[in-house]
């Protein structure tokens, strides 16, 4: 080959070259990822621009734990926007009930059919395979603190639910809770992974292990 046509050969910039490393990186970290790590809380970072915070490993246990006694063998889990409570709840048994993953992240999507995009923004826009009232329980954790974003995803959670309700949200949303889901504040606490400025509660609608005072 002459100087020429090697003068010719494109080449990459150094930013190209160092996207195209990540992108190769990214790639063989999924593909390293066994069938036990890819549930790991964590294992997907926190976006804190789409308001991501994610349970520690004791409340995403907890609340696993309570989904599964309130739904029983074979019962139907929806986490809407809840990513860490899926992730527990697969790590825990993956055989003896059914979960969803509601979520607007579509890293998410590694998870195959039991992840659904979701954006609260459209509350009903989901698949066609998602019938209505096909969920024992729904557990929820809106993404923003503020009475559109409770209201818009209060929709989902009465479309999905059978009846049970879990919802994980700022202690100052008791109020609009109980209005627009007829939910009681439980003396559980969940924690996050990172401190937040925001006091967090749990809200069910039904007698619960996690000590609420219906």
């Amino acid at each position: 080959m002459s100087d020429l046509e090697d003068d010719e050969t494109p080449q990459l910039s150094a930013h190209a070259l160092a996207a195209l490393q990540e992108f190769y990186a990214e790639q063989k970290q999924q593909i390293d990822l066994g069938e036990d790590d890819k549930y790991n809380i964590g294992i997907i970072e926190e976006n804190w621009q789409l308001s991501q915070f994610w349970y520690s490993q004791e409340t995403a246990l907890r609340l696993a734990q309570e989904a599964i006694a309130a739904v029983g063998e074979g019962g139907r889990i929806a986490c809407v926007s809840a990513p860490s409570v899926y992730q527990k709840l697969r790590e825990l048994c993956r055989e003896n009930f059914t979960v969803y993953i509601f979520e607007y992240d579509k890293r998410f999507a590694m998870y195959g059919e039991e992840f659904i995009f979701y954006d609260y923004n459209n509350p009903l826009d989901l698949p066609e395979r998602i019938a209505a009232h096909s969920f024992d329980i729904v557990i929820a954790d809106p993404p923003y603190l503020s009475e559109e974003c409770l209201r818009k995803t209060s929709e989902t959670i009465k479309y999905l639910t059978r009846g049970k309700i879990l919802l994980c949200t700022g202690a100052i949303m008791e109020e609009q809770a109980a209005e627009l889901l007829g939910v009681k504040m439980c003396t559980f606490v969940p924690k996050h992974t990172r401190n937040l400025a925001n006091e967090f509660r749990c809200y069910v609608n039904y007698d619960s292990g996690l000590d609420c005072g219906i």
